[in-house]
């Protein structure tokens, strides 16, 4: 967590002085996660003691689909911007449990372990002028708040992680004009927790992948690029 403040200031001295807003939007989005576990106590020897070291097993899940919405502000300059955002977001995975620890018998159907964060994202956002359409990639992170969950496979380990997280987030998106302040956007964003949630000597990472679509609302490009420009106003000035 010591990390993200350093980051935010970082962020904030590359943007430089000139800080002008640029634009607000509302986006939705589908989302793809899942988790890997992996167990570091696997190479002990199976006993009855040492039931804990084979569960929960080292594997990667099932991929879960799910949803997220969100609104955001752009300020910055012409290239480099700041991309603040809140979000909600449905992550967690498909999971298969166990019926014997010591054999990996498994159950043969899949439940799902679902995790609601409600997200403070932040980005850099490089932003490229490509004709009428726009290019740009965002890099940031996501301060996150588990607002609430359900995690009936591996319990005691699925069910442990923290109230307030973070993660990493690395996204590229294309934009268009579709009338004279709104502009229609496509993003896709990787979204990976930069570190693992441990319990028991089990860490367990949680990885998401989102399509977004959206409408963001921009100043006329007069007001926000040319407002230094020479106005001719008539010869009797």
């Amino acid at each position: 967590m010591k990390k993200l403040p350093l980051f935010l200031l970082l962020l904030s001295l590359s943007l430089g002085a000139q800080i002008k807003y640029r634009g607000f939007g509302v986006f939705g989005s589908l989302t793809q996660s899942a988790h890997r576990y992996v167990n570091l106590d696997t190479d002990k020897k199976a006993t009855d003691s040492l039931y804990k070291y084979y569960y929960a097993q080292s594997h990667i899940s099932k991929e879960f689909f799910n949803w997220g919405a969100g609104a955001f502000l752009e300020l910055g300059g012409s290239t480099a911007r700041w991309q603040t955002e809140v979000e909600y977001a449905n992550k967690g995975a498909k999971e298969m449990g166990l019926t014997n620890a010591y054999t990996g018998d498994r159950t043969g159907s899949y439940a799902t372990n679902k995790y609601t964060y409600i997200q403070w994202n932040n980005y850099y956002k490089g932003y490229y002028a490509a004709g009428l359409a726009h290019w740009y990639f965002l890099l940031g992170a996501r301060l996150e708040y588990l607002f609430k969950y359900s995690a009936p496979v591996f319990p005691g380990f699925s069910d442990a992680f923290p109230k307030f997280w973070f993660s990493g987030d690395v996204a590229l998106g294309f934009e268009m004009p579709i009338a004279k302040k709104f502009h229609a956007f496509v993003e896709y964003h990787y979204n990976p927790d930069v570190l693992r949630h441990t319990h028991d000597n089990v860490k367990i990472g949680n990885r998401t992948l989102e399509l977004r679509a959206g409408i963001v609302m921009r100043p006329r490009k007069r007001s926000i690029d040319d407002c230094n420009a020479p106005v001719y106003r008539g010869p009797n000035y």
